[in-house]
């Protein structure tokens, strides 16, 4: 009886082993090696394809500091530009406003004067003087919005 029972015992585990057998075959160990082989060449090239993004996103990366460095650099430029001219619409204001008044003392000692003639070159010079100094005005109003427009 113990014979049966051994056998009985062995049955599943035969049955086991063939069905392994059926399923791997006899070359199991080649199929390992050849996946291996297979899985390393695809580690390989994800490998390689990582470092070239890697390099690709430095290189991108590099060439976006330089845009951002030739960007800043035109907005300096601009800038200086800008406050240059301030400063010259400022030093004609200033030259605008001292004319302006050098003539107001002008017109009130010759206001006894000639009052008719005097007042009308008085009043084209006051209003010559009034159209440059709005011209003024306009043109650091228009680069002030180009400035702000830039950044």
């Amino acid at each position: 009886m113990a014979e049966e029972k051994t056998t009985v015992a062995q049955m599943p585990k035969k049955l086991w082993d063939g069905a392994l057998k059926m399923v791997k075959g006899d070359d199991t160990a080649q199929l390992i090696e050849q996946f291996t082989a297979e899985m390393t060449l695809v580690a390989e090239g994800l490998c390689e394809d990582q470092s070239r993004l890697r390099q690709d996103t430095e290189r991108m990366a590099t060439e976006e500091d330089r845009r951002i460095q030739k960007l800043e650099s035109r907005i300096d430029m601009l800038e200086n530009a800008l406050d240059e001219e301030r400063r010259e619409r400022d030093r004609e204001l200033t030259e605008t406003r001292n004319r302006l008044a050098a003539l107001e003392r002008k017109a009130e000692q010759t206001d006894k004067k000639d009052k008719k003639g005097e007042k009308r070159n008085i009043i084209r010079d006051v209003t010559i003087l009034v159209g440059i100094a709005a011209g003024a005005w306009i043109i650091v109003t228009l680069l002030n919005l180009i400035r702000d427009s830039i950044r």
